[in-house]
């Protein structure tokens, strides 16, 4: 067994051109073979010797024409490994025309030494030989010299024609085996697609332990994203790897391989369906000079990736972090057409840069998301966050209200919903520093501010955490069972910040349907899921990654809000919402600004809380015990 296995990878390991030659040889071999076959089915004779000694030039001339037509119909280019219809028909178009021109001829020269009907029994005998030898070589030197022990135990989601082509190019794969296909169209369950049956999706479960399951492939590009979000949930609750090939958008000439699959990430699952604009996206941006701060951050690039999108005359990039700078800088510029890009270094403290900014490039629109956000790090250092979120939003502001901006629209956060820690405290104090401004009679620019979520992936995430922590082998850390957030994919949220911005009319508190809530504890083991691993749990005690519940951090909610009151009301938008809530006096404003700063400058941690909590009653103060 192991002499032949040798020799089939040997076979294998042959060059194209060497491939191409033994099955020319072969070819020929067998068409003289097939001839002697005929004369003896025909005659009922195996030993035809007297006849074939008369007709011997036929075995001469039945290769000579044959193998012309074999290279003509390319079955010498045509790789076994990917054997098909079009390889047959070229077989029998290569076989069928040299026997009517041998036929034709003879006829012609009213040759009758023997019966016609060899031909037709030698066209049937070499179509089956010449296919048989072919469909023998691509399994043998595909297929047998590859344990399939070895190779990886998949299933397909899809038994349309992208599922049909995948499960072709499975087979050949010497990486993985298919076990089985699923699809929840009841005409198609039952049915068999390359030796493996249709399977109902409620048999998955049973499906993934019978065959030991690896991954899922989900085969359907064509599928509406509503649908195709209901597939991959369904899916994600089980403990495989979950694939999936690009939209139909993507496949190029209907080609569809295993390399087009890629893997789906939890974002797939907690995606939906897209709105369109209701009203002008570039309302406040074609043609202007827009100004967005933190532009190099996570919601601050997508802005800028956005905005760019929307054609302004310029787009002044203001970041602090030089890096972070030059990365959206590079990104941008590729891309950035007749739009004048200028990349400004510079922290929203500098006066004096924001007064040369405002000045020379004469700014129309500032989209504010330049900010401290991660919760437990503003929490263990206050001062800070309220130096660059509060006194950098007071600066920034009163610099867009001196040099007669038309539009400020503040990046906010659920997290300035009724505060339990100082970070949402601090964005809580921009948004009535805001409101505050846009109250002013003598205002000409339209202040605004937008509240939503955790956006997937940004900085501070949970979701690059757990992506780490699964790559590190665990465990994945998850503060308590119960806590659950909102989420949006960052473009969604970033749309929505353009839309809201291009319906405000001036002191607008919006807020972002942010869906569905999503439990952490959830989100954690469908991520473990999606990784083709399962989590540690009472139920499963030899599972691959554990799940370890650290406690609530400090200032942490077990749930965010985005609505102080229950005052709030529609916007033609049906995802943004407008919040009607209180504001102080602008006099107000500027003694707990003077207060803050203040304490900032004794950098008193206490001092900031208690202020905090002085102007905005519903954040709930906690003291450092030291």
């Amino acid at each position: 067994m192991n002499k032949i296995k040798k020799s089939v990878t040997t076979l294998s390991n042959l060059s194209r051109f060497q491939k191409q030659l033994v099955l020319f040889i072969f070819d020929i071999l067998i068409i003289i073979a097939s001839l002697y076959v005929s004369f003896a089915l025909r005659l009922e004779n195996f030993f035809p010797i007297v006849q074939m000694v008369q007709d011997l030039w036929l075995f001469f001339a039945l290769p000579i024409i044959t193998i012309p037509f074999f290279i003509r119909f390319g079955l010498y280019r045509a790789v076994l490994k990917h054997m098909g219809l079009s390889t047959f028909s070229a077989i029998v178009k290569s076989i069928s025309i040299p026997v009517v021109i041998l036929g034709f001829i003879m006829m012609m020269l009213r040759e009758d030494s023997f019966p016609r009907s060899v031909y037709a029994i030698y066209w049937f005998v070499s179509l089956i030989l010449i296919s048989g030898v072919r469909f023998l070589a691509h399994r043998t030197i595909y297929a047998f010299p590859y344990d399939h022990s070895s190779k990886i135990p998949i299933a397909i989601f899809g038994a349309g024609e992208a599922g049909i082509k995948l499960s072709e190019s499975i087979v050949n794969s010497n990486i993985y085996t298919l076990k089985a296909i699923f699809d929840d169209d009841m005409k198609k369950i039952g049915t068999i697609i390359n030796s493996k049956k249709v399977f109902n999706p409620s048999k998955i479960e049973q499906i993934i332990k019978k065959e030991d399951l690896k991954i899922i492939l989900v085969a359907i590009p064509s599928l509406g994203k509503s649908k195709r979000h209901e597939i991959l949930k369904r899916i994600s609750k089980f403990p495989i790897k979950v694939m999936e090939l690009p939209s139909i958008e993507n496949i190029i000439d209907g080609k569809v391989t295993v390399e087009d699959i890629r893997d789906v990430h939890v974002e797939d699952i907690l995606g939906r369906q897209p709105v369109k604009p209701i009203s002008e996206l570039d309302k406040n941006i074609k043609g202007k000079n827009v100004l967005i701060t933190g532009a190099g951050g996570s919601i601050g690039s997508e802005l800028s990736r956005q905005v760019l999108g929307l054609k302004p005359n310029s787009l002044i990039l203001y970041e602090q972090s030089e890096f972070n700078l030059y990365s959206i800088q590079k990104e941008l510029e590729v891309i950035a057409g007749n739009v004048k890009l200028i990349p400004v270094l510079a922290s929203i403290h500098n006066k004096f840069k924001l007064d040369k900014v405002f000045q020379k490039y004469n700014i129309h629109t500032v989209y504010h998301a330049a900010a401290y956000k991660h919760v437990p790090m503003v929490e263990i250092n206050p001062c800070d966050g309220v130096w660059n979120n509060v006194m950098g939003t007071y600066i920034l502001a009163t610099k867009a209200l001196k040099y007669k901006v038309e539009t400020f629209m503040l990046i906010s956060t659920d997290k300035a919903v009724r505060p339990t820690n100082v970070m949402g405290a601090t964005k809580r104090f921009c948004e009535l520093i805001l409101q505050s401004l846009d109250s002013n009679r003598n205002n000409t620019t339209k202040f605004s501010m937008v509240r939503f979520g955790n956006v997937l992936d940004s900085a501070g995430s949970v979701l690059p955490l757990f992506r780490k922590q699964i790559k590190e082998g665990g465990p994945l850390t998850v503060t308590h069972p119960e806590v659950i957030r909102y989420f949006m994919s960052i473009p969604e949220a970033v749309q929505l910040v353009i839309q809201a911005g291009s319906l405000s009319s001036g002191g607008d508190v919006f807020l972002l349907d942010m869906g569905k809530p999503v439990n952490i504890l959830s989100m954690a083991k469908k991520m473990i899921y999606l990784s083709g691993l399962t989590p540690i749990d009472e139920n499963n005690k030899d599972g691959d990654i554990s799940i370890k519940i650290t406690g609530l951090r400090p200032g942490e909610k077990l749930y965010e809000e985005l609505l102080i009151g229950d005052n709030s009301n529609k916007t033609i938008h049906p995802r943004i919402m407008q919040a009607n809530e209180k504001k102080l006096d602008w006099d107000i404003i500027l003694v707990g600004i003077e207060e803050l700063n203040g304490a900032c400058k004794c950098q008193d941690n206490d001092q900031i809380k208690i202020l905090l909590n002085k102007y905005i009653p519903e954040y709930q103060v906690e003291y450092d015990e030291n």
